[in-house]
Formats: C-alpha cells, structure tokens, sequence
C-alpha cells in the first residue's frame, strides 16, 4: 500500500468514526449536565435468605472396658497345652491325616491348658468406666433480611421518575440532564 492510499484510508477513517462520536453527542464541544431532584421517596427493596450456622455440640459419655487381672498367668499354661496337644495329636495321625491330626491336638491341648489355668487362678475381670467427651457439629438455620438496593421515586421539572439505586440518596438525587439542539 503506498503513502497517498493510507492518507485516504485514514482521512476516510477519521470522517467515519468522528462524525458518529459527534453525532452522538448532540454536537461538538457538548458536556453532559447535571442537576439535582427532589426524592420523593426511598423503599429498600428486602430480600429474605436462609443462613446456615455451623454449631458444635458436646457432651460427656461413659465408656466402659473390661481388664483381665490373671490374663498374664494363662499364657504359660495355654502354650503347654497346646505343645501337649500337639506331640499327642501328631502320634495318633498317620499318613495324611497326620497334619490334622497335630492341628486339631493343639487347639484341643491350647483351649485344656486355658481353661484348667482358669479354674486354678480365677477370673479376676474387673470393669472400669471413663468419661469420654464426644463432639457433633449441627447446623441451624434462620431466617434474615437483606437489603439489595433502594427503589428511588424522584421528582424533576414536574415529572416523576423512578429508579432503583445501591444506596438510600437522601433527600436529593443528582441526575443527568441531556441537553441536544432540536432538529
């Protein structure tokens, strides 16, 4: 593209887009104007939402657990059963019942040496409660009002006009005045 078709180009560019920003504007040179009207009246516009609030309950519980006291003192005797079991059960199995035979000799010889220690020393279970403090988090809901903005009824040169804003504006508003010459 050469210099005289870019001249153009942006000459006719400039002539486009300018007068339509001048156009818009009523005429060249023009301001936006302000003024001030008389509020009428300022209604909050009220929206209601539920809130939920995270609330941790606690309390107190009682756990109970059972200690055996002679519990240590069956171990000795339940292990000699069972090695008594098993040599016994290992001498009656033959072939391929002989591994069966071993097994179920020192169940039976474990559960003899428990319960005959159990009968020797007695039960000495004791049971013991602790309190124990247990936590649960709740929710409770409510109901709340918002405010999500003000319905604004003003008065400018006579006419009413309404409009809804962020914010309660007083007593007065300020508004824009378009000012165009007629054509």
């Amino acid at each position: 593209m050469n210099a005289k078709t870019r001249i153009a180009t942006f000459a006719l560019a400039a002539m486009l887009f300018g007068s339509t920003a001048w156009a818009d504007n009523g005429y060249r040179g023009s301001r936006p104007q302000y003024d001030y009207a008389k509020v009428i009246s300022a209604e909050p516009i009220v929206n209601y939402v539920t809130v939920r609030t995270p609330v941790q309950e606690c309390w107190e519980e009682m756990e109970y657990y059972s200690v055996d006291r002679n519990a240590g003192r069956r171990g000795g005797s339940t292990l000699l059963g069972a090695i008594i079991g098993g040599v016994v059960g290992h001498q009656i199995g033959s072939g391929r019942g002989n591994d069966a035979a071993t097994v179920a000799g020192t169940l039976i010889g474990a559960a003899i040496g428990n319960e005959s220690a159990r009968e020797r020393h007695g039960s000495a279970v004791e049971r013991h409660g602790r309190p124990v403090e247990r936590c649960e988090t709740r929710y409770r809901s409510h109901q709340e009002e918002r405010i999500d903005g003000y319905r604004v009824m003003y008065r400018y040169h006579g006419q009413k006009y309404v409009t809804e804003m962020p914010y309660d504006p007083g007593n007065r508003i300020k508004v824009r005045v378009d000012i165009r010459p007629a054509r």
